[in-house]
């Protein structure tokens, strides 16, 4: 099986010092693209900034912005036969990036932000792909309403969520509690490591792709 998963967060330039980002790590998802490789899978990752090594047998394509990552997965898709997105895409970025470092003026300073392209929800549309398309929820409440709703309006097979309100797990946290939410039910999965559970979700997924 040919798997495309996306890991990290992405940085948004404000200026040659300075950009926007999250908190997250991406370790999640080089514990699925390991866990895939492990289950003799061919894993093309398409990563922001981390600094985790490459998993063994993996494949790379280190990317910065949404933009990048964006023209990276749109490249690759059409030959995937899964698609795992568990990066943390910024949503905005600055309209416009200023070429000198932006110095300190007054007490405020405004930006005005433009929104990002939307990669999980240009799967099924704009690239046209009809393996199995998996997504990551991360909600800070009504954790499975919201997963599930995005299930549906992104045409997912899939949706992995977790509470990144909930101290020591998700973001930044080598730990993670999960909600498999599915078109028809959702499943727990206890926390643990996510070295641990992310053998568990390639089983899943798995299954998914021997049934679609």
């Amino acid at each position: 099986m040919n798997v495309l998963i996306t890991a990290g967060p992405t940085r948004e330039p404000l200026d040659p010092v300075r950009y926007l980002t999250n908190r997250s790590s991406g370790k999640m998802g080089y514990a699925l693209a390991s866990a895939f490789a492990e289950a003799g899978h061919q894993v093309l990752l398409i990563s922001g900034p981390t600094k985790l090594d490459i998993p063994d047998g993996v494949d790379l394509i280190p990317v910065e912005s949404a933009a990048e990552m964006f023209s990276a997965v749109e490249h690759h898709i059409g030959r995937m036969d899964t698609a795992v997105f568990a990066a943390a895409v910024a949503d905005y970025r600055p309209a416009s990036i200023s070429e000198q470092k932006i110095k300190k003026h007054g007490d405020t300073l405004t930006l005005e932000l433009v929104r990002n392209p939307d990669i999980l929800g240009s799967a099924r549309g704009k690239f046209s792909f009809t393996g199995v398309l998996v997504g990551f929820a991360a909600e800070t409440e009504n954790l499975e309403t919201n997963a599930r709703e995005k299930l549906h309006r992104k045409g997912c097979d899939l949706v992995i969520a977790n509470d990144v309100s909930q101290p020591g797990i998700g973001f930044d946290s080598d730990r993670n509690q999960i909600l498999l939410v599915y078109p028809a039910h959702s499943e727990p999965l206890l926390e643990d490591e996510k070295h641990h559970l992310a053998p568990r979700i390639v089983r899943e997924i798995e299954l998914l792709t021997a049934g679609a």
